[in-house]
């Protein structure tokens, strides 16, 4: 398998790349503004720029947009490049992926629901509340609708190694080993399934090893709130010096709503894969804190 993957060097792009070449697939993974060793450049809203890498004429079998702009609040008063990043730039590589009859793979999110039914099934009925929810729903369907075989991940509370620790779980525990004070305000009402990326990886190369189509939630098996996430985390750092506030999520005021029952149920995919394991969070900090 031939596949090139936009947003190598962010969380989810970096741990695809590096489990796929250790299946033995032939893969290349791209960055735009975080550079990084072994990669090259690929700017999504101007594939034909100078110093892009010629995506087409490398022709993939498979196209992984892991590329996001996943700062919710941001792109709330930002719609217009929201809209860049999250749709101009799948539809940018969806005529890539035709013109080369390559297979597209989308990374979705529980963001593309309200979040007053979750953890949901993938035949739910989708109603964003956001401007981010609502630019990722329509890259999602644009995948869906106007590619060959297409394939998206809906996947949410993503965590793991990552080379810049942006994720919520990697800050905290860098901020623990660093013996910083943690002054921690988070929202008592908002669920969702920590994920670790190591898992979205694997679960993908299964799904395209065995030709699978269509939309797919991909999520780990803890499902909780952020208050007893943070928990979760400083339980290995029983030192970590910490103050932690449970709010609700309206007094915090953000920009954007946040679907508060969001995450998912991933029963398609453990009906195809009944004995694949999904990390939980204890299984990362057990390990990170072995080391």
């Amino acid at each position: 398998m031939k596949l090139f993957i936009i947003g190598a060097s962010g969380l989810v792009g970096s741990h695809c790349l590096r489990y796929f070449k250790t299946q033995g697939w032939e893969v290349l993974g791209s960055y735009k503004n975080f550079e990084q060793a072994g990669l090259v450049c690929f700017d999504t809203l101007n594939p034909k720029a100078p110093g892009n890498f010629d995506l087409a004429a490398w022709q993939p079998e498979v196209i992984v947009h892991c590329g996001a702009l996943t700062h919710v609040d941001y792109c709330e008063t930002h719609e217009e490049e929201s809209y860049q990043q999250s749709v101009q730039s799948t539809q940018n590589l969806i005529a890539i992926a035709n013109l080369c009859g390559a297979r597209m793979v989308y990374m979705s999110t529980d963001y593309v629901f309200d979040g007053t039914d979750g953890p949901y099934l993938e035949d739910a009925v989708t109603k964003p509340l956001s401007v981010y929810g609502r630019h990722k729903l329509e890259a999602e369907q644009a995948v869906m609708n106007k590619t060959r075989k297409p394939l998206v991940l809906r996947i949410t509370n993503v965590y793991g190694d990552e080379a810049r620790g942006k994720n919520f779980i990697a800050r905290i525990i860098n901020q623990c080993i660093e013996k910083q004070h943690l002054n921690l305000n988070l929202p008592f009402d908002q669920y969702a399934n920590p994920t670790q990326a190591a898992d979205i990886a694997r679960a993908l190369f299964l799904l395209l090893r065995d030709s699978h189509e269509g939309i797919f939630n991909i999520c780990g098996s803890d499902y909780m709130n952020r208050v007893s996430l943070a928990l979760r985390v400083l339980k290995y750092f029983p030192d970590a010096s910490y103050e932690l506030t449970a709010v609700s999520t309206a007094s915090l005021n953000q920009a954007a709503l946040r679907p508060l029952l969001g995450g998912f149920i991933n029963r398609k995919f453990s009906a195809l894969y009944p004995k694949f394991l999904f990390s939980t969070v204890d299984d990362f900090l057990a390990e990170k804190t072995s080391k």
